[in-house]
């Protein structure tokens, strides 16, 4: 089926949520929005409100267009609030198996194909390593170039630290277990390679999801693996959403009090939490009891 849909107005598209149901305080005001928040962006806040199975698309429940730009607001403080969250993970994760190979393999530890499990993907990743190192303009990084010419790639503790956290994360995975994949593992308090692996990967797609301003709120990521065994403090209730977003900031709250004990991450989430507009938590898989988890306290 060919695509017709044409391009309308500010004032047409206000008209067009209003004639589907979507009600107006200020129309003027409204204008203003849509005129810095895209129509098609606003979609996704106002698409679980709508039947979506007619063609007009109407509102099924009473909702203003206030309340679509509370529930958006809402969204975007939690999407700054977790890419902060991440980045300390992030940044503890690439120092320890950094530190970890490096002492027992060498400075150059990640260009040995040995060390991996597949090296189809070993070579692919090599690959993706050396355009993330050469598209770096990191001082360091320009300072070995000119300086060294043997290895002709930077040391693990250079060029592993300017490539992403999907591509590290990746790396990692592809890594053969032994004692330094458990350093790291442990580090983070878990016993189990594969859940350090698995929240590597969900961690790396949640982050890019915010650095790309996607929606956070009602969102299926992919599944994070709950521990079994863990030596903190974790969630007693494990019956819940492994593809919605409360797990996965149980997951990251549990990182942060083991890498910073200090930190008031939970208490700053259990505040944004509260202004979280239309009762809408339990769309991202929050339980009704969840505060009262001692993860939580």
């Amino acid at each position: 089926m060919k695509y017709n849909k044409l391009p309308i107005k500010i004032s047409e598209q206000v008209s067009k949520l209003k004639d589907r149901g979507l009600k107006f305080e200020n129309e003027s005001r409204a204008q203003n929005y849509l005129s810095n928040i895209s129509y098609y962006r606003l979609r996704a806040y106002t698409y679980p409100f709508q039947d979506n199975l007619k063609e007009d698309q109407p509102f099924n429940v009473d909702i203003s267009f206030d309340q679509i730009i509370e529930l958006y607001v809402f969204d975007r403080k939690l999407r700054l609030f977790i890419f902060e969250s991440i980045e300390k993970i992030e940044v503890a994760l690439r120092t320890q198996i950094i530190y970890h190979f490096a002492i027992r393999y060498g400075s150059h530890w990640q260009l040995k194909p040995e060390l991996y499990r597949d090296q189809t993907r070993f070579i692919e990743h090599l690959e993706s390593l050396q355009k993330e190192s050469e598209r770096s303009n990191e001082t360091f990084i320009s300072h070995y170039k000119s300086k060294y010419s043997d290895p002709k790639e930077p040391p693990s503790w250079m060029s592993l630290e300017v490539i992403s956290l999907g591509l590290l994360s990746k790396i990692f995975q592809n890594l053969k277990k032994g004692p330094e994949k458990d350093a790291v593992t442990n580090h983070f308090g878990l016993k189990d390679v594969s859940i350090i692996e698995n929240w590597m990967l969900c961690f790396s797609t949640l982050r890019n999801i915010c650095a790309h301003h996607g929606r956070i709120w009602n969102r299926r990521l992919i599944q994070i693996k709950l521990p079994t065994d863990p030596t903190q403090s974790f969630l007693k209730n494990k019956s819940i959403y492994t593809n919605k977003l409360y797990a996965v900031l149980s997951c990251i709250t549990y990182v942060l009090k083991i890498i910073d004990p200090e930190s008031t991450y939970s208490a700053q989430l259990k505040g944004l939490m509260k202004t979280c507009p239309l009762e809408q938590t339990k769309e991202m898989g929050f339980p009704e009891n969840w505060l009262t988890e001692d993860l939580w306290k």
